[in-house]
């Protein structure tokens, strides 16, 4: 039996064993205690109403799992993956899909910022703010664009408030520390009633993130021991005399990440006029991030010359970081505003707004006080909706959506030229309920333009999607739902006009501006059973890719492109010249997959509840002809038991991701491992309860850990075993 059939075989056997608790139709287990609402949908829906796959995460569930990034924060999500590129840039990867396929959304409106071209680009979203963050699939994603194929990451952060808060004025402040490394943060947050003018009433916010780590500690080498043997293979190839082999012994690193250090701060200021009716909100973010490159981005920068400046010079430091390590300062300045009216009567229920303006810079500087390449995106996003007024059952919400993004590398590292993309979109979606059925299909049409002044080129493409779904509820405690969908995505910039070393994987990228629309063509199934002490979550997907875009290893390196080129800069072909040359290529492609979700009440112990969950996760993916695509994520589990009482909850967690040794010839396999992590709050004064106290021990063996889907998965594993004490107060 193959592994990807034994996998699923797995996954169906818990499935049926977990089938016959829900069979019953016992008053008592009627409903939930807990029903999930998301946001991020056209109109305000709990997770029984999305035919696909959804996840919301808020509260103490959200506080346990943030994270310096939103990747890491998200990991243990189903079907959810990351680049992990240190401890500054880690951003989503869903069911496999990543960079342009994934959209990052700052209140439902993009990030505009950098991160989908490199994955070693921080995503300018901040975590530690964040009051919910919500991972959407299948129908909704329409209502973000194609870019958004593969699904959406929503972060709401509250600076647009929609109420009134009670008593006026609430918020909370949370402080924490971290020992894997020195970390501190602290982040908090208010909204407060300014005043009433009639029937209308004014509303503040305030929030703020700071945050400081140093480089983090490790379990033992930062290469991992297939990079090492293969290192040491070519050390006896080369004959090396035995005092620079032994050099090269005394520098490998261990036991610290170097240049793994993360600094962040960010602060926002917003105001909402908010009636009866309906509400106006406008806000401003500023925020910004230094953070270090690791070992493994070395820029290339290998000249002779400078590796003995460095040899004599590697003492001196500023800021603390060594002299020639590659760190990256962003800079983000954006203003964002959302509002929604909603009407007496007639044919639409409400009309909402969306938007967001951003100015994001940031500079790779290659030691200190030496910039390099700057990356700068200046962009804009207005999405207007119209939501009709429901009636016998059916409703819907129809929009525009204009997209503007100018964006800009320049230094010796900029593989991609200046170029501006602008996108208008419209879209419907409509829903049916009749008894047990509920229908619903999505419409979008898509114009996007690409521009490469350098070249003088335009490419302009036409895009149209649907999708159409149906669920049955069989009961009140189980629905059964298909989604069926069709969608079609413009090539990016990156994809097509790419012409240069990108230091950052390690590949000379070369675009085609000759590509054409990438087709996806899927469907996804999903069952949900729950009752009051039980539930259970199965999604199984299918998307067949006509014309998927990826990068495919062209046999050649940096310099014949550069000499095919007529560029004989002497300079260039020594430092970007080994580079393996890649280019955009467009192939047929499967991607398929399932993901579990299961949790329940177990027992009672005193005064605790004890219950359990576990997440259980899957893709597969291959392109025409057997070929494997790189970086796929392997199966993956996370199993968990909660111990809760009023005052006191206690958590234990495995966290299991399997070996891949499904690889392409020029990547290694990646061991399995599996992280144990504990957790703790507690609420301990009685007449005080909005104090928490919370601690948390993550990877308590102290194991090695490396994510496959990471360029640098062998030059940078995750931390090492990680003490983390914050206190939370809600006022």
């Amino acid at each position: 039996m193959k592994k990807s059939e034994l996998r699923m075989f797995c996954a169906l056997s818990v499935l049926s064993a977990a089938v016959p608790a829900f069979a019953q139709e016992d008053e008592s287990l009627a409903e939930p205690e807990d029903l999930i609402v998301v946001t991020g949908a056209p109109f305000t829906e709990t997770e029984d109403e999305i035919l696909t796959g959804t996840s919301v995460l808020s509260g103490e569930e959200l506080a346990r799992s943030a994270a310096a990034t939103i990747g890491e924060t998200l990991r243990r999500e189903p079907g959810i993956s990351t680049t992990f590129f240190g401890a500054g840039a880690s951003r989503p990867i869903i069911r496999g899909q990543g960079g342009d396929r994934i959209r990052v959304l700052d209140n439902g409106i993009g990030s505009i910022d950098a991160s989908s071209a490199s994955p070693d680009h921080a995503v300018a979203v901040e975590p530690a703010l964040a009051e919910r963050i919500e991972i959407i699939r299948g129908t909704s994603v329409l209502r973000y664009g194609s870019s958004g194929a593969g699904g959406v990451v929503n972060v709401i952060d509250g600076r647009l408030p929609s109420e009134v808060p009670e008593n006026g004025f609430e918020g909370a402040i949370r402080g924490g520390v971290t020992s894997v490394d020195d970390g501190s943060e602290t982040a908090g947050g208010a909204n407060f009633l300014l005043g009433d003018f009639g029937d209308l009433s004014l509303v503040g916010h305030a929030s703020f993130a700071l945050r400081k780590a140093g480089d983090y500690d490790i379990p033992g080498f930062a290469e991992s021991s297939l990079l090492r043997a293969m290192e040491e293979e070519e050390h006896e190839h080369e004959e090396e005399e035995e005092e620079h082999h032994d050099h090269e012994e005394e520098e490998e690193v261990r036991d610290t990440l170097e240049n793994s250090f993360a600094e962040t701060e960010s602060f926002t200021g917003g105001l909402s006029l908010i009636g009866e009716r309906g509400f106006f909100a406008i806000a401003a973010k500023s925020s910004g991030t230094t953070y270090g490159i690791p070992a493994g981005h070395d820029h290339g920068h290998g000249h002779e010359e400078e590796e003995h400046e460095e040899d004599e010079d590697h003492e001196e430091e500023e800021h603390g970081h060594e002299e020639g390590s590659v760190f990256i300062d962003l800079d983000q300045t954006r203003v964002d505003f959302n509002g929604r009216f909603e009407f007496l009567s007639g044919p639409f229920e409400a009309v909402q707004l969306f938007g967001g303006f951003a100015d994001y810079e940031h500079t790779e500087f290659e030691g200190p006080g030496e910039p390099g390449t700057v990356f700068s995106n200046e962009g804009h996003e207005v999405r207007l909706e119209l939501v009709q007024t429901s009636r016998n059952g059916w409703r819907g919400a129809s929009g525009i959506q204009i997209r503007k993004r100018d964006f800009s590398a320049i230094g010796e590292e900029a593989f991609v030229p200046p170029s501006e993309t602008e996108q208008y979109g419209i879209y419907t979606f409509q829903e049916w309920e009749s008894g047990p059925w509920h229908t619903e299909g999505a419409l979008r049409y898509e114009n996007t333009e690409q521009s490469n002044p350098t070249l003088g080129l335009v490419k302009d493409f036409d895009a149209y999607s649907a999708s159409v779904g149906a669920a049955y509820h069989f009961s009140d405690h189980v629905m059964a739902g298909l989604t069926g969908y069709r969608t079609e995505r413009a090539p990016t910039t990156e994809e097509l006009f790419s012409n240069g070393p990108h230091l950052a994987t390690g590949q000379y990228e070369i675009g085609d501006v000759n590509l054409g629309k990438e087709v996806a063509t899927g469907i996804e199934g999903v069952l949900r059973m729950h009752n009051a002490r039980a539930g259970l979550t199965l999604n199984v997907f299918y998307t067949d890719y006509q014309d998927y875009v990826y990068e495919a290893d062209t046999g050649l390196t940096g310099a014949d492109i550069l000499m095919a080129e007529g560029e004989m800069d002497e300079e260039e072909l020594e430092e970007f010249g080994e580079l393996a040359a890649f280019q955009f290529t467009a192939a047929d492609a499967v991607f398929t997959g399932f993901e579990i979700e299961a949790d329940a009440k177990l027992a009672e112990a005193g005064a605790f509840m004890i219950s359990g969950d576990a997440v259980l996760d899957y893709v597969d993916a291959e392109v025409d002809g057997g070929d494997i695509l790189p970086r796929i994520p392997p199966f993956s589990a996370t199993l968990g038991v909660n111990a809760e009482s009023e005052r006191l909850f206690l958590r234990g967690e495995i966290e299991y991701s399997a070996e891949q040794d499904e690889v392409t010839e020029y990547e290694l396999p990646t061991d399995s491992y599996t992280l144990v992590n504990l957790y703790a709050d507690v609420t301990p004064f009685r007449d005080f309860e909005n104090v928490t106290l919370s601690a948390a021990l993550l990877n308590a063996t102290d194991e090695e850990a490396r994510v496959h889907t990471s360029f640098l998965k062998d030059e940078v594993p995750l931390p090492g075993r990680n003490v983390r004490f914050s206190v939370t107060y809600r006022f």
